[in-house]
This record gives structure tokens, sequence and C-alpha cells, in this order.
């Protein structure tokens, strides 16, 4: 175990001498706003998991293949 902790200091020296210290405190918070994201979607995405049921997926009437902004019209 006490390896392991100089191990640690060695990889936190490493850091401080490649990001500089005045930049540390904004790399932990851009650490931490992007994990609250990550987890917000991930927690959005569990409660979406069962789709809505639209017309569209219920099969009720024919899908257009066309795209927005596409002015020709297919027979």
């Amino acid at each position: 175990m006490g390896n392991l902790a100089a191990h640690w200091w060695v990889i936190l020296i490493i850091v401080v001498l490649l990001f500089g210290a005045p930049k540390l405190p904004a790399l932990a918070r851009s650490m931490g706003q992007s994990l609250k994201i990550f987890k917000n979607e991930i927690k959005s995405n569990d409660d979406s998991d069962v789709p809505a049921r639209t017309d569209e997926t219920m099969g009720s009437g024919p899908v257009s293949s066309t795209k927005p902004g596409d002015t020709t019209s297919k027979p």
C-alpha cells in the first residue's frame, strides 16, 4: 500500500507539470460539469426507454420519405 501512495504522488507531480497549477481548477471544474451533463443524459435516457407511440409508429397512414425543404413530389 505504501508503494501505491508513491505512485499517486508521481502522477500528481506529472499532472501539475503538464497542465500548470493555475489551470488545474479550471480543468477540474470542466471535468465536473462534463460528468454532471453525462449523468443527466444517462438519467433522461433511462426515463425515455419506452418510446411514445405516434401515428407513424402505429402504421396508420403512409410514411413520407421526403426531406424537409424538398420541393419535388414523388408519385
